[in-house]
């Protein structure tokens, strides 16, 4: 029997609200399938469930708050009994739960609501139509319009509401995962200017050949330059796990992306040094506009192996940013400026862009990182080889 429990989507994530159930006892699903939509301080994020099998039985009603780690469902195993598993059910739920502390008591999640119960709840069609977009609960407001019917201007007022308590829990879950690395982490910092006019004129001539849809931001660029030196240089990819560092092979750059109502999310781009640019410029647009419409998936909020916050376009030269834990290195990208450069021995004016180094002592040195640094302003010079 598999038990599925509600993941950890990053490590400002102590809990999060079951939104919605994708799926239905007996239903059959396959490894990575959605199966639940959970909403965490920052977003809604689609739950993917990473083992094959048939929904045995659902734990968790939708609105309830859970704690990471409670057990939301049980799966049968391919060929396994279902006879058998339920004969030994109670026993595992007793089991799950003991291992999940301050877990709800945990039991069947009711059959949707149809007919009778739902038809009792007075909305207008339009009412309906933006809470269903909002994710708002009609049956949990109070209408104002004749006869308690909810209206439109009744579900608008719960999201301007929503916003602000979200805004809220999203500052604090910042705060305390920000709070904890810095606690926890013994930081050391980097920093170096560099050269970024053979980028950028190698930028011009691949984007004038183009339709607008076709080009490439600077962004791009700059990740997958981080992503190849972290090839060289693995102890700056991977995690801070049980006391012990623990590296990755592959290289997951999660970006920092500011969200329209404020704070940000940092989701994952896999695989960063073996996609093409173009491939990664359409990864990095579909991930912007997913994570702004709060449609984004569980793995991309937890497999992040190094994170790169670009502030340039906020006008700043430098960032100096806080280690995202269990990761262990961080890397700022400020604004891509005209600036006094000598070139062979001559003054000129080159477009230039300062790139930092957040990273963990107990993993790396300083020494380590300036070669890492190093490493991505040599790559940076040969745009046509990333």
């Amino acid at each position: 029997m598999i038990v599925f429990k509600l993941p950890s989507l990053g490590a400002d994530m102590d809990e999060g609200t079951l939104l919605q159930w994708k799926v239905e006892p007996g239903e059959h699903i396959e490894r990575g399938e959605v199966i639940a939509v959970v909403d965490t301080a920052k977003a809604a994020v689609d739950v993917e469930c990473w083992h094959s099998g048939e929904v045995l039985e659902l734990l968790v009603e939708p609105g309830s708050k859970i704690p990471v780690g409670t057990a939301m469902a049980m799966l049968l195993e391919p060929g396994e009994n279902r006879e058998a598993a339920m004969a030994q059910r109670a026993a595992t739920i007793s089991e799950v739960a003991s291992q999940a502390p301050s877990a709800p008591e945990m039991r069947a999640a009711p059959p949707a609501q149809s007919g009778g119960e739902a038809a009792r709840v007075r909305i207008s069609p339009a009412a309906r139509k933006r809470a269903a977009e909002l994710g708002i609960d009609p049956a949990s407001l109070i209408g104002s319009g004749p006869q308690g019917a909810i209206t439109l201007q009744d579900i608008d007022a719960a999201a301007r509401t929503l916003t602000v308590d979200r805004h809220t829990a999203m500052r604090q879950a910042i705060a305390a995962a920000m709070s904890r690395s810095k606690r926890e982490i013994p930081h050391y910092y980097l920093s170096e200017t560099m050269a970024f006019g053979s980028a950028a004129k190698w930028l011009q001539d691949y984007n004038a050949e183009r339709p607008p849809e076709q080009r490439l931001l600077a962004s791009v660029v700059l990740l997958k330059a981080v992503a190849l030196a972290l090839r060289d240089y693995p102890q700056l990819n991977g995690y801070w796990r049980d006391n012990a560092f623990q590296p990755t092979e592959g290289i997951h750059l999660g970006v920092a992306i500011t969200l329209r109502r404020g704070g940000l999310v940092a989701p994952a781009l896999r695989d960063v040094a073996d996609r093409s640019l173009p491939d990664l410029m359409q990864a990095l647009s579909d991930v912007v506009q997913r994570a702004r419409a709060g449609s984004l998936r569980s793995s991309e909020m937890s497999d992040a192996t190094l994170t790169v916050t670009q502030l340039g376009e906020q006008g700043v030269d430098s960032v100096f940013g806080v280690i995202y834990p269990p990761q262990v290195a961080l890397v700022g990208v400020g604004r891509i400026a005209e600036r006094p450069w000598v070139q062979a021995g001559a003054l000129c004016v080159m477009p230039t862009v300062t790139l930092s180094l957040a990273a963990d002592h107990r993993v790396s040195d300083g020494h380590y990182g300036a070669r890492f640094l190093a490493e991505v302003h040599r790559l940076l010079q040969s745009p046509d080889s990333l």
